[in-house]
């Protein structure tokens, strides 16, 4: 994706992509080939102490030609080394004052493993980055669980569950955007020293995929969401966050700009640097250090899949109110986070509910206090929840408008999916005089704070009970949906 970056090189051979299990760990080297993939693949490497690449070859030739950069020069090899076969020579990551001879200091047994910051995606350990270099293991895209999708029985239940097969995200597109993170948290800790001096370590940036990307609520049309983590304590958002992004921003207009495009910063709330992967052709967000953004994917990742109609049903609302202009948050209406925690709520608050808290049965799991790299571990711990409610996919959409458009209490009720119900707003600054409440569920903001302007909100009112409307007369998804248009916008 960047090619000109020493860490964009060298491309695998099919062969290496198909690696699905660790090395054995075992009284023996890695060979040269073994360690240069794990450097590539690594994504927490050391990339102040990492080898320069310059050649390398494949098929019947030495598996690898390489030669250290001036930074890295050190002493020749030792006598008794240049006797051994090409495959059994150690690459050297460490200063040329202190080489280690000892195979386990750079490979260490299987109980010396330590955690620290797994990657997303990643299933293996990650050991401590400054002796030794993981195996190759390709990036494992796992649900959590096998979920297969509900029946449709009916002609509306069909047309959703037909739109959710078509444009839910698939996992090539979410291998695109794995890649530009992965490949963009390179280049970041590669300069991290020059960009952040005041931070204490590069390794303690870290580059996540969050949002409708991660959070199984995506589409073939979703842009990447990324924030960049920088420390563990919290950053004013105001001075250090868009010190930051000004310096990302440069970057990107300048060392990147052949790979991203349109680059631009915005000052917002939570200020975000917005920019155009060419490759994967994917419209990205960056922030930094938001760290509830993390937390709020995964657990709405575990929501997605605790049921089978949550993803279809929350598909086609946010197709529906994208179509009646109702789901942009910069234009002062709802946010794609706001209306999914909307559905949520409404799935909670069913005479039979579909959903529960989750907060509420798996506070261990879903507690703000877990620190980020346990939290991915959440939707695996959850089992999958068993209600009672057997109401199809039409009938759920035709309920979520009704509610919202004439049960629920705009004026004097909150939206909380930590409760699992409508709370009275509370009375602080934050929620009063606004027009529409939605609880963040992990800081307990609102999420629907762009909602400022009485008309826009008076226009939101009225595409749910004019939809509810059309869709009870007709109970065709496309007299408030055109399904055509939808699938071609995808």
């Amino acid at each position: 994706m960047f090619p000109n970056s020493i860490l964009g090189r060298p491309p695998f051979t099919p062969n290496h992509q198909q690696h699905n299990n660790f090395f054995t760990l075992s009284p023996t080297v890695y060979s040269h080939q073994q360690l240069i993939d794990a450097q590539f693949n690594f994504q927490n490497a050391d990339l102040s102490r990492a080898v320069s690449l310059q050649q390398l070859t494949y098929g019947n030739v030495s598996p690898i030609q390489t030669s250290a950069s001036p930074l890295f020069r050190g002493r020749k090899r030792l006598s008794d080394e240049k006797n051994l076969p090409l495959d059994g020579k150690r690459q050297r990551f460490h200063s040329p004052h202190q080489e280690p001879t000892v195979v386990n200091q750079i490979v260490p047994l299987s109980g010396e493993r330590r955690y620290s910051m797994p990657p997303l995606f990643h299933t293996h350990y990650v050991p401590d980055i400054v002796r030794c270099v993981p195996p190759f293991r390709e990036i494992a895209f796992l649900e959590p669980r096998e979920i297969t999708l509900p029946e449709a029985k009916d002609k509306l239940s069909q047309q959703i569950l037909e739109l959710f097969e078509t444009c839910q995200q698939q996992i090539s597109d979410l291998k695109k955007k794995e890649l530009c993170r992965t490949q963009l948290q390179r280049e970041i800790q590669l300069l991290f020293p020059r960009m952040f001096p005041y931070f204490a370590c590069p390794l303690e940036s870290r580059l996540f995929l969050v949002g409708s990307s991660l959070n199984g609520f995506g589409t073939r049309s979703s842009d990447g969401d990324l924030c960049l983590v920088v420390k563990e304590e919290p950053v004013n958002q105001k001075t250090e966050a868009r010190h930051i992004l000004t310096l990302v921003h440069k970057h990107f207009c300048t060392r990147l700009s052949g790979y991203i495009e349109r680059p631009q910063l915005i000052r917002a709330k939570v200020p975000i640097v917005k920019f155009r992967d060419k490759v994967s052709c994917v419209e990205f967000d960056l922030n930094v250090n938001n760290i509830v953004g993390i937390r709020n994917t995964f657990l709405l990742r575990t929501y997605a899949y605790l049921e089978n109609r949550v993803r279809p049903l929350v598909l086609v609302i946010k197709k529906w109110a994208s179509h009646h202009q109702i789901n942009d948050a910069s234009r002062g209406t709802l946010s794609s986070y706001s209306l999914v925690l909307m559905v949520l709520h409404y799935l909670q608050t069913l005479p039979e509910p579909i959903l529960p808290s989750l907060q509420k049965i798996y506070p261990e799991s879903f507690s703000p206090a877990i620190q980020l790299h346990l939290v991915h571990q959440a939707p695996c711990n959850v089992p999958p929840y068993l209600s009672k409610n057997e109401s199809n996919l039409g009938d759920l959409l035709l309920g979520f408008l009704k509610y919202y458009a004439t049960e629920f209490d705009w004026n004097s009720q909150m939206i909380s999916v930590r409760e699992a119900k409508a709370i009275p707003r509370p009375d602080g600054i934050e929620w009063r005089n606004k027009y529409i409440c939605v609880e963040e569920p992990f800081d307990g903001t609102n999420t629907a704070r762009a909602v400022h302007e009485k008309q826009k909100f008076d226009m939101i009112k009225d595409q749910f009970l004019k939809s509810w409307h059309r869709l009870k007369n007709k109970r065709d998804l496309n007299s408030i949906l055109p399904v055509r248009a939808a699938v071609l916008k995808r």
